[in-house]
């Protein structure tokens, strides 16, 4: 093993343009290559309150290709039932354009032999051309954890690879504890290396597995392996986030010579997560110049982030960088005021080169800039007078508990009230629920309301699963003579908010509801007193909203 040049050529560019420099992607890695691994379909399920089923896994291994990462760690086969059947069936419906599917597992068992050993012949039967092993690196744990020598520790993974790579399998080692174990015992932790190395392992992956390491000591521990392996295997680095610095981790590593990165998409993993792929591929692409992704796939980064996160029903953190509903969202007055006129003063990259958007939040702390912005979005004419009416309106309302820069439809609605739009779908004249105690046990929920349209008086009760479902139901029985197009507005959400917990039940409440048509999404708000007129709140202006957007025509009298 000898060291290598690693210097880079930083003269070209990967060719992102934007408003200024700001949105460039030159650096130290222009045009170098790291590989990207995601291992969202192992690691990424061993959060709390995460699961997915074969038919989820599949379909996350197809968004993942949609990407473009160059390797898919798919789970460990033999493990469980679950995963037998997703490595078959993967062989058998996957046709994968960009990516290569990987199957983990480990080395073999202290004492035993590979020609029997189960584990290892279950990475052959999953039928893919790469698989990952884990071996241990750290002296403390082969002798500990193994209960056996450090001669029989690097046997393991001398044997294991020589095993694999003797079946035209392509071998990638994921080193455990490897900087704890480098920190305790350098010698060993380099010989664990040589003995993957000298049998034709093509990857040499640094494991910071309990995530307390931080990026100097990464970056040092990195730089001294690779100038030690040099050309002879790729080295790669998996990070954990228990210190916070996972994609700092990340990062320092392949400045330091790695160029194969480990993660998961959105930071899912055990603990507090493993370093965010998505995080990782936006800083590596857009500040370094480098190339983690097909040609022309880095704006498939936000939409695949969030469709994976809608089949673990895990909603991204609104905060991530890059991918998140909040990354390029503005808020304040001042900030809004400048980047109408220069985008790149609070966008350190444009949006759209990751798929996401700018977009511009309205509260009681926008200006007339903000509400300007949004009107015009929305197709809505407003002139100076009518924006200073929104802005006191909304400057009111969430001192009184309202939350507008989550409730886009109720927003909508006061700005056309503003420009003098009225309501005139339906106008209720009063409504009662009654719940009842069965006999048997349990409650059954009545609604009654009653609501003119056009000229016409309606009166209808309906049942329901709780006071705001036999509203909805009752209300929609009034309404659907008059607007069929009301069978494609559906509720998905209701969420209610405690705002002043001290008065106890008779608190004030907030709520929230979110709809959709199918292509349009939109939330709206209510806020009393009396959790049933807050709830009537956000249930009027949701459908009205839906109704508005579906191009519907209020009814007239004749």
């Amino acid at each position: 093993m000898t060291a290598t040049d690693t210097s880079t050529d930083t003269s070209s560019s990967s060719g992102q343009t934007g408003a200024s420099p700001i949105f460039s992607a030159g650096g130290a890695l222009a045009g170098i290559k790291i590989e990207s691994f995601d291992t969202t379909l192992r690691d990424g399920l061993q959060v709390e309150g995460v699961s997915a089923t074969v038919e989820d896994k599949l379909r996350i291994a197809e968004q993942l290709d949609r990407l473009g990462v160059d390797f898919i760690e798919g789970g460990w086969p033999g493990a469980n039932p679950k995963d037998i059947e997703f490595f078959d069936r993967a062989a058998r419906e996957l046709s994968l354009s960009t990516s290569t599917m990987v199957a983990f597992g480990s080395t073999r068992r202290p004492r035993g032999k590979v020609d029997d050993d189960a584990t290892l012949h279950h990475l052959l039967q999953a039928q893919t051309t790469a698989v990952c092993i884990v071996a241990k690196s750290w002296d403390y744990h082969v002798i500990e954890a193994l209960q056996t020598s450090l001669e029989e520790g690097l046997a393991m993974i001398s044997d294991s690879v020589a095993f694999l790579t003797g079946a035209d399998r392509r071998v990638l080692v994921d080193f455990e504890h490897f900087f704890d174990g480098y920190r305790n015992n350098p010698e060993f932790a380099l010989q664990a290396i040589e003995a993957a190395v000298v049998k034709g392992a093509s990857h040499l992956v640094l494991c910071d597995t309990n995530g307390g390491s931080l990026p100097d000591d990464i970056a040092e521990i990195v730089g001294v392996v690779h100038q030690h392996v040099g050309s002879d295997a790729t080295i790669g680095i998996h990070c954990h986030d228990d210190t916070g610095c996972a994609v700092a981790n990340s990062m320092a590593a392949v400045t330091a010579g790695a160029r194969h990165v480990q993660g998961t998409l959105n930071g899912l993993g055990e603990r507090t997560g493993n370093a965010n792929l998505t995080t990782i591929i936006g800083n590596l692409e857009l500040k370094y110049g480098a190339r983690c992704l097909p040609e022309g796939h880095l704006d498939r980064l936000t939409p695949v982030s969030h469709h994976v996160a809608e089949l673990l029903n895990r909603s991204v953190n609104p905060q991530a960088p890059y991918v998140g509903t909040s990354a390029f969202a503005h808020k304040a007055g001042l900030h809004v005021s400048a980047i109408a006129r220069a985008r790149d003063a609070y966008e350190h990259v444009d949006p759209e080169t990751v798929g996401n958007g700018t977009r511009f939040v309205v509260s009681e702390m926008a200006g007339r800039a903000t509400i300007q912005i949004k009107a015009e979005e929305l197709g809505i004419d407003l002139d100076g007078p009518a924006v200073n009416e929104v802005i006191d309106e909304l400057k009111r309302l969430e001192h009184e508990g309202y939350h507008f820069e989550v409730a886009d439809g109720s927003l909508e609605l006061l700005m056309r009230r503003a420009a003098g739009w009225q309501q005139e779908f339906f106008a209720l004249e009063s409504m009662r629920v009654i719940t009842d105690e069965l006999p048997g046990g349990g409650f059954t929920t009545e609604a009654t309301v009653k609501v003119w349209v056009g000229g016409d008086r309606h009166v209808f009760v309906a049942e329901g699963n709780g006071p705001v479902n036999a509203i909805d139901t009752a209300l929609r029985k009034a309404l659907v003579k008059y607007y069929p197009e009301l069978e494609r507005i559906q509720l998905t959400d209701f969420t209610v908010r405690i705002l002043d917990g001290g008065e106890a039940t008779g608190a004030v409440t907030r709520v929230l509801l979110s709809a959709t048509d199918g292509p349009h999404d939109w939330v709206t708000i209510g806020v009393s007193g009396n959790i049933i007129e807050a709830s009537w709140q956000a249930l009027e202006e949701s459908l009205v909203c839906g109704l508005l957007r579906l191009g519907s025509t209020p009814v007239r009298a004749d």
